[in-house]
């Protein structure tokens, strides 16, 4: 289970500093969340997503980036909906 959470924690982290290298590539989703400052926010996923795939990658800071990851979720599924209307 572990290497699967390993590669799982790599493959967000890659995903997470590819809003970085391809910003454009994240903007329409992103947008639908956080219609203002669109480009600041695209930014600030991919850190956190960063963030969160090294976290699930390293087993001493699994469980923290778990709990991470289900309050990251719930902030943008927030935003979304707020936005959304």
């Amino acid at each position: 289970m572990s290497a699967v959470t390993r590669l799982t924690g790599l493959a967000i982290a890659s995903l997470g500093l590819a809003h970085f290298a391809k910003p454009e590539a994240f903007e329409s989703m992103t947008k639908l969340a956080f219609p203002d400052d669109t480009r600041q926010h695209v930014a600030i996923n991919g850190g956190i997503e960063t963030l969160i795939g090294v976290g699930l990658a390293t087993p001493r800071t699994r469980r923290l980036a778990v709990i991470g990851s289900v309050g990251y979720l719930a902030y943008f599924v927030t935003n979304l909906i707020r936005n959304s209307r």
